[in-house]
């Protein structure tokens, strides 16, 4: 074993991204105490994107004041490695700062906003911008008032719109956009295609988890695609239809629109950011996995990011799940060369969580013991002809 890469997805529920390569690294130890190990930490542009990045980057945190979900003064913060900025909107308007005040049509995203200045003020000339979690169905309105983007009413007064007050809007005005905005790269890490407006989008598939009710949904879906009527006029950019644009309450639409970003699927961005293709020199096996290994594993996401800059490299990789479906199988295809499920009982996924820990030790530690074995043979057969000996790990990969 020269070099093993551990990159695995949170177990959703049970695991954070980080523990379960923990436990990776840990069972690899047992076998191979000195080979090197590269663990990468994973997210979504939710909760712990930050720390994600900062995992792999020299960087660190950089404290900011900003506006809360509610517009009350919280601590946030973004990560900060040399020009590039990691912003998690989650930090400024997610929905743990939202506690039990669960109201979509009244919280705004200003405090990502106000996070993304923060960065241009400290130098950021490129941002990666994590969209998830989000308590707010503002489109963005709030963070793009925040760099200077004007909504005025049929009056003619500014205002900051929110999901509720989206429908007031008679002009945009981008003139006072902050102009630094234009020399930035802007990355967003978006892993949903969710459209912004209809039956499925932001308002109807987000809006109920943030408190909004039969009738909530209907009037927020209203006010976002007055939203994107008005986006069209100001800058002439449909995004009713655009695929990850109803993301963190229709704010992938706002920051696509006005801000110029380029969503990506957030593994694709956390790879690309490691330089992944220069890691996988020399590695021996992959490690990677999410809580579920099913069909939708293969539309952007963890397993499939991985497996498929591996297997350009003829990498093996190795995919542990709580569960793996049959519909898993297409995974095959795409650069995994195995698939493991972890759970040993048919229980109730409430009891079987309790358990995973201990389960997923033991399917890695299975994993890494049968590979162990083989060198160990294949070292006993050195010099002798292997073929004839039937053992290689080429067996297995």
């Amino acid at each position: 074993m020269r070099k093993i890469i551990i990159v695995p997805d949170s177990f959703k529920g049970t695991m954070s991204s980080r523990t379960v390569g923990e436990i990776m690294e840990d069972e690899a130890r047992i076998f191979w105490p000195e080979v090197e190990i590269i663990r990468m930490e994973v997210a979504d542009g939710g909760e712990g994107s930050v720390d994600a990045f900062l995992s792999i980057l020299k960087g660190k945190r950089q404290r900011v004041k900003v506006t809360g979900p509610y517009g009350e003064k919280i601590d946030s913060f973004y990560g900060e490695s040399g020009e590039t900025a990691v912003i998690e909107m989650a930090a400024a308007a997610g929905l743990p700062l939202a506690g039990k005040r669960l109201e979509a049509g009244e919280a705004t995203t200003y405090g990502v906003g106000e996070l993304i200045r923060a960065a241009l003020d400290r130098g950021a000339r490129k941002i990666i911008l994590g969209l998830g979690g989000s308590a707010t169905n503002d489109g963005g309105a709030g963070a793009l008032a925040a760099l200077g983007i004007r909504f005025l009413d049929k009056a003619g007064e500014v205002f900051v719109p929110v999901g509720n007050t989206l429908g007031r809007i008679e002009k945009i005005d981008i003139s006072g956009l902050d102009t630094r905005i234009r020399e930035t790269e802007l990355l967003v890490m978006c892993d949903v295609d969710t459209v912004l407006c209809g039956e499925h989008g932001a308002s109807a598939i987000f809006g109920p988890q943030k408190g909004a009710s039969p009738e909530d949904v209907v009037r927020l879906d209203r006010g976002l695609k007055h939203f994107a009527e008005k986006t069209y006029e100001a800058v002439g950019v449909d995004v009713r239809m655009l695929a990850g644009g109803g993301a963190a309450g229709g704010m992938g639409a706002g920051v696509y629109a006005f801000l110029g970003g380029q969503m990506e699927r957030g593994i694709d961005i956390l790879l690309e950011a490691a330089e992944f293709d220069r890691l996988l020199e020399g590695c021996s096996v992959v490690m990677t996995g999410e809580g579920k290994i099913d069909g939708q594993s293969a539309c952007g996401k963890v397993v499939a990011g991985v497996a498929g800059k591996a297997g350009k490299q003829q990498v093996p990789v190795i995919a542990v799940g709580g569960a793996v479906t049959e519909e898993a199988d297409v995974l095959y295809d795409m650069g995994v060369s195995a698939m493991f499920a972890v759970n040993r009982r048919a229980l109730p996924f409430e009891e079987l969580r309790k358990t995973t820990e201990i389960d997923l030790r033991k399917t890695v530690y299975n994993i890494f013991r049968m590979w162990k074995t083989v060198e160990e043979k294949e070292e006993h057969f050195h010099g002798k002809d292997r073929e004839t000996a039937g053992i290689s790990m080429g067996m297995f990969f």
